[in-house]
């Protein structure tokens, strides 16, 4: 049988060896998903990842959380130091799917408009007729997102969350697949604009690419100094595909038990003293839609815990607001999360 992406640690953030314990309804509860669509999932998601990793080389759990993001029709926030791959990921993910991509580099002079589109006045029609910006393409790659003004960085926020676009009183909708891939660098502050809360919380998930170990970044100076490879990227899927895949993700069971101790994680984020602002119930929904994916890219059309351990820190971390006590004793969000998933009890089933 060919293998599946299998998620980062069988074992759990516990470490205590065991495999992952399906729970379910009753002895045959299980929605069964045709096996065809499990294996075009596995098959393109391969070949997507695949795609990627000839340009991001040795980050293969990037670019997992990256197609959990796009098969759970999230959006992803991608954020580290400058020179680590950030913009080459994004723009890869894009190329590696033949739908209609833009790209937008925000600076402090870009107006909402030139992100969302404008109304322009026709004089032949005495009609005012609206122009697409570039947020009406199935991927949308936000370059350093955090540089544009708040005013700007606002015209994001029904895109992401609605999938439409307001102007001038009209509505137009996005299409489908959409899915925002937005940059940020937290080291460099002068003229930038951090995210709101608001903004961050609609971001499915957040990754840091991290610098690569001795041995890619050596396979990265041999194959990409004489070269370009993202400029020699061909598509190796499209956006019919994508929405088939996703409608595929939306079926993937997952049993009350597990639904609950979702949502037990999320609300445990809003009672630990470190945190001033814990996860929205929004991050309940998208912890659960990732989870999905991510059972999916593993070969099972039902939802473990651990698969909700595999995608919790990704999808969690990015939405928590630390208390100063907690920056001051430096710890983190991500510390924070990992400490949750050790306290939340783990819910206990039959196997399938």
């Amino acid at each position: 049988m060919t293998s599946r992406i299998q998620p980062a640690s069988a074992a759990g953030p516990h470490g205590n060896g065991r495999p992952p314990h399906p729970v379910v309804d009753s002895a045959d509860g299980l929605a069964s998903l045709p096996a065809a669509g499990l294996d075009e999932l596995h098959d393109t998601a391969r070949r997507i990842a695949a795609n990627v990793e000839r340009v991001l080389v040795g980050k293969p759990e990037v670019v997992r959380i990256a197609l959990v993001t796009l098969l759970a029709e999230g959006h992803l926030l991608v954020e580290d130091v400058p020179g680590v791959g950030k913009t080459s990921l994004a723009k890869a993910l894009a190329r590696s799917i033949d739908c209609t991509v833009s790209r937008v580099q925000f600076t402090p002079d870009l107006l909402p408009s030139d992100v969302t589109g404008v109304s322009i006045y026709n004089r032949q029609t005495g009609e005012f007729e609206f122009r697409p910006g570039p947020v009406f393409a199935n991927i949308v790659v936000g370059d350093e997102i955090n540089r544009a003004s708040p005013k700007t960085q606002s015209a994001l926020l029904e895109c992401l969350e609605e999938h439409q676009v307001t102007v001038d009183t009209s509505t137009y909708q996005l299409g489908a697949p959409f899915m925002v891939i937005a940059t940020q660098n937290p080291i460099e502050m002068e003229g930038t604009y951090a995210l709101p809360e608001a903004q961050r919380d609609r971001f499915t998930a957040r990754v840091s690419i991290g610098y690569p170990d001795q041995q890619a970044e050596l396979a990265m100076v041999d194959e990409h100094a004489g070269h370009d490879p993202l400029a020699e990227l061909a598509p190796v899927s499209d956006g019919a595909t994508v929405r088939r895949l996703a409608a595929t993700v939306r079926t993937v069971h997952i049993a009350p038990e597990v639904r609950r101790y979702a949502v037990d994680l999320v609300a445990s984020t809003r009672q630990v003293p470190e945190i001033r602002l814990g996860a929205s119930p929004r991050a309940t929904l998208h912890l659960v839609r990732a989870a999905r994916a991510q059972a999916a890219l593993s070969g099972r059309d039902y939802v473990v815990p651990d698969d909700l351990h595999t995608v919790a820190v990704p999808v969690l971390a990015h939405r928590l607001v630390l208390t100063t006590e907690a920056h001051a004793a430096r710890r983190s969000a991500t510390d924070v999360v990992r400490a949750v998933l050790h306290r939340v009890p783990v819910p206990q089933g039959s196997a399938r």
